[in-house]
């Protein structure tokens, strides 16, 4: 340049004068990433809660399983909300069973035609008949046909490998067991068949035949909901004389379940607390706190969290205190254990005692509702610690994205005005050394 200056002065001088915007990135980035953790934080408290609708619900504490001493029998299901538990026996003599019956063979399923007529059915409805046409009479014909009538029946052709020649038969069946679905298999009147048709295996609806703490009752279908309160029955085989011990029981691993649930979302948020705590190290290789180590914010929310573990709680109708006494209490690390064992010990031994306190009234006393109450102070929206802090961060780096724009635009201005000021020294410099260059050039003449 004929000013003797670098090419790019205006951006070494513009580089340094956007250090403090640079320093200003910096502590926005900083507030940003403590923002986000608040956010984070916020999540895991609000976790904890999520699991409390399930531990103090209707059914919190009312969840049972069916055992049954053999399954290939009988087995079973529970409604929770009206199973009682207890013991019983059962018996079962006689599976229900569909009302049906099977054709004659024929050498093919859709080639042979069974010919023009009628099948007549008594059913529960009355006397039913279905026509068969002479252009779809094959075993699929009349099948899809008696599929088709709205009769209740099912018909479907089958491969019977008894008979090599004549394997394929016709097999209609009710859609209902019991022997108030009884179905007389049908009278046929069909002409001009390749061959008779004519129905030679039946079978009558019937009803389960059971024993239920040695009294024998029927029933129409072999799954039965009206025995047992609470319990659905699945017959599966008919075994006379073979007694069937069946129990209604607490399920305690579900029960046990939802504690636990609660339990890790407890010491999701204890353990991410205790993270900020600890010495992290950086890019650099220095070591210091997490963003939020040592916060007033942090250290306030633990410590009201693990308040609320220890405290007793009366008012809830029941011997149990603290929680502690349902195998929940603090380890060396700082976060919660939990005893399955000695929670289903105490379950087991007093389950209304065990639901008291954790429900207590709902509202002012138990334990859920005083956790319940104590976070819902943390996460109040209005004047919520956690809310307070996210208001006060975004404040910030909403100042310091105002700072830096103001900052950016007089930065432009700056430059444009020293390139201009440069410019004009740069015209100026090269002007005199024209003339210098002039002069110079006259005086070597002259001489």
């Amino acid at each position: 340049m004929a000013s003797g200056l670098p090419p790019d002065i205006v951006e070494q001088i513009m580089n340094a004068e956007k250090i403090p915007v640079k320093n200003l990135e910096v502590k926005k980035v900083k507030q940003e990433d403590t923002l986000k953790l608040v956010g984070d934080l916020e999540t895991k408290i609000s976790d904890i809660t999520k699991n409390l609708g399930e531990l103090v619900g209707t059914r919190g504490f009312s969840d049972a399983k069916f055992v049954s001493g053999d399954p290939n029998i009988l087995e079973g299901s529970v409604d929770p909300s009206q199973a009682v538990t207890g013991e019983y026996s059962v018996e079962v003599l006689q599976l229900a069973q569909k009302p049906g019956a099977m054709s004659n063979g024929f050498p093919d399923k859709d080639q042979s035609q069974l010919g023009v007529g009628y099948l007549r059915f008594n059913t529960p409805n009355g006397t039913k008949e279905v026509y068969i046409k002479g252009s779809n009479s094959t075993l699929e014909g009349v099948a899809k046909q008696v599929n088709n009538s709205g009769l209740g029946l099912r018909a479907t052709v089958v491969n019977d490998r008894k008979d090599s020649e004549n394997p394929f038969k016709l097999l209609i069946t009710g859609l209902a067991t019991g022997t108030d679905e009884k179905v007389e298999f049908p009278t046929v009147y069909m002409l001009d068949g390749d061959q008779d048709f004519y129905f030679d295996q039946s079978k009558a609806a019937q009803n389960a035949k059971i024993k239920l703490d040695g009294f024998e009752m029927e029933v129409p279908d072999n799954v039965v909901d009206s025995l047992i309160p609470g319990v659905t029955l699945d017959l599966k085989q008919a075994a006379p004389g073979r007694e069937v011990r069946v129990s209604v029981k607490e399920n305690l691993e579900v029960i046990s379940g939802k504690v636990k649930s609660f339990v890790d979302a407890y010491n999701a948020a204890l353990g991410f607390i205790q993270n900020q705590h600890k010495l992290q190290k950086s890019n650099s290789g220095k070591e210091s706190l997490g963003p939020l180590g040592g916060d007033s914010l942090v250290r306030n929310i633990e410590n009201r969290l693990r308040r609320i573990i220890q405290a007793p709680q009366y008012g809830t109708e029941s011997p149990i205190q603290r929680i502690m006494e349902l195998g929940i209490e603090f380890n060396r690390n700082g976060t919660l254990n939990f005893s399955e064992e000695k929670f289903n010990k105490a379950l087991t031994a007093n389950p209304k005692g065990v639901a008291a306190f954790l429900r207590g009234d709902g509202f002012n006393v138990g334990f859920v509702p005083t956790l319940k109450r104590e976070i819902g102070f943390m996460m109040n929206g209005q004047f919520g610690a956690i809310a307070q802090r996210k208001k006060g961060l975004q404040d910030k780096v909403e100042t310091l994205n105002k700072q830096i724009d103001n900052k950016e635009r007089q930065l432009e201005k700056r430059e444009d005005q020293l390139r201009k000021k440069f410019a004009d020294l740069e015209t100026k410099m090269s002007k005199i050394n024209q003339q210098g260059s002039s002069l110079a050039a006259a005086q070597a003449k002259q001489g």
